[in-house]
C-alpha cells in the first residue's frame, strides 16, 4: 500500500519522536489528516489521544529563499496573541526548526473550531452575510492597529515607508522572470500602476493575503471571526495594499462581476460599504482605492502566471493550473475594469 499524502508530508515515526520529546511519551499513535486545500504552506490536524494540535509546514520541493518561512508566521501570531490584540489567532505552541522530524521546519498551534468560506456560505451562517463582511473589514482595521514595534515585530521592517514602491518593482521582476508568452493585459495594468503610484502614507503590520477564505468564522451566528490564519507573507508595510486585496476578492451585488467563488454576493456588503466600514474603524483616509484594487488584480495575475509557467515546465501538477492560460488574462482584465471605473471599488 502506498503511503497517504499526510504520511509522506508528516511521517509518523518522526512525528512520534517529536511529540514524545516535546510533550512526553504516549501509547497513543498520532493520527494526521490534511486540513484545507491551500496551494502554499500545508496544514494538518494532529490527534494523539485527547490532544489535538494543528501542524503547519512548507510544501515539498525547492523553496525560494525568503518564502515559506515558518518562523515568520509563528512569531507574528505569537506577538499578536501575547499583546492581547482583538485580532483572533490560533495560539502558537511550538516552533521546530529541525527538519529531521518531518523533512522540513514546522510549527504547532492550537486547534480552532471554525469554518472557512470556500464554496459558499455555511448553512448555519446564511442570512448573516452582511455581518460576515463587516466583521472581515473590522478585523483588518484591527490588524493595522497592532503596535508592531511594541509587540516585538520591528525586525520585520525593511524600509517599510518604501513598501509600495518596492512591491511594484518586485512584482514586475517576478513577472519578467516567468514571462513565457505575451499577456498584454498585465503589461497595460503595470504601466498604469507605475504612472499612477500614490505616495504611501502609513506603515502598519500587514497580513499580505487577507480575504474571506483566510479567516475562520465561528460556526454559529452572529458572524464572528474565530481566527485569522495564513500569515506567511505578513510584513510591515502599506495597509492599503491589504485593503485593496480584500476588496478585489470581495463579491459585489450591484451587477459588477463577483471576484470570488467562495461567497454569495446576495446580502454581502458592497465594496463601497466595506471600504467605508474600514475607514470608520481605522480612522484612516482611504483615497486611491482604484490604484490599490487594480494593484491587487495585477499581483494575483502575476502570481498565477508564475504558477502557469511552473505547470508548463512540469514543476507543478495541481489540476487547477491547467485553466490559467485563460484565467490569468481574465484576472488582469478585472484590474482594467477597475481602472476604467467599470468595476466599483469603494468610496
Amino acid at each position: 500500500m502506498l503511503p497517504s499524502m499526510s504520511d509522506a508530508l508528516v511521517p509518523t515515526d518522526g512525528l512520534v519522536r517529536y511529540l514524545d520529546g516535546r510533550f512526553g511519551t504516549s501509547s497513543d499513535v498520532p493520527v494526521v489528516s490534511r486540513l484545507g486545500d491551500g496551494h502554499s504552506n500545508l496544514t494538518f490536524l494532529v490527534e494523539r489521544g485527547p490532544d489535538r494540535w494543528v501542524l503547519r509546514r512548507p510544501p515539498r520541493g525547492d523553496i525560494l529563499p525568503g518564502t515559506h518561512e515558518m518562523h515568520r508566521e509563528f512569531e507574528v501570531m505569537r506577538a499578536i496573541a501575547d499583546a492581547g490584540s482583538p485580532v483572533p489567532v490560533p495560539i502558537p505552541i511550538d516552533l521546530c526548526r529541525d527538519d529531521s522530524f518531518v523533512g522540513a521546519p514546522f510549527y504547532l498551534m492550537s486547534y480552532v473550531d471554525g469554518v472557512v468560506m470556500r464554496g459558499g456560505v455555511p448553512d448555519a451562517l446564511r442570512g448573516d452575510e452582511r455581518g460576515i463582511g463587516f466583521e472581515l473589514a473590522d478585523k483588518l482595521a484591527d490588524i493595522h492597529a497592532v503596535e508592531w514595534q511594541a509587540v516585538g515585530l520591528a525586525e520585520m521592517a525593511r524600509k517599510p515607508e518604501q513598501f509600495l514602491s518596492r512591491n511594484l518593482t518586485r512584482m514586475q521582476q517576478l513577472y519578467d522572470a516567468v514571462r513565457h508568452r505575451e499577456v498584454p493585459e498585465i503589461d497595460e495594468v503595470g504601466e498604469w500602476l507605475r504612472t499612477n503610484e500614490p505616495q504611501q502614507r502609513d506603515v502598519t503590520l500587514t497580513h499580505g493575503d487577507y480575504k474571506l477564505d483566510n479567516v475562520m468564522l465561528a460556526p454559529d451566528k452572529p458572524a464572528r471571526i474565530a481566527a485569522v490564519v495564513d500569515w506567511e507573507i505578513s510584513t510591515i508595510g502599506d495597509p492599503l495594499v491589504d485593503l485593496g486585496w480584500m476588496l478585489y476578492f470581495s463579491p459585489e451585488r450591484d451587477g459588477a462581476p463577483s471576484l470570488v467563488e467562495s461567497a454569495t454576493a446576495e446580502g454581502y456588503p458592497t465594496r463601497s460599504e466595506l471600504a467605508s466600514r474600514y475607514a470608520d474603524r481605522s480612522g484612516r483616509t482611504i483615497d486611491d482605492l482604484r490604484f490599490y484594487c487594480a494593484f491587487a488584480g495585477w499581483k494575483i495575475a502575476i502570481i498565477m502566471e508564475g504558477s502557469n509557467f511552473r505547470f508548463k515546465q512540469g514543476m507543478a501538477d495541481d489540476s487547477m493550473f491547467a485553466a490559467l492560460d485563460a484565467g490569468v488574462p481574465a484576472l488582469a482584465r478585472r484590474s482594467l475594469e477597475i481602472i476604467s471605473g467599470a468595476a466599483p471599488v469603494g468610496v
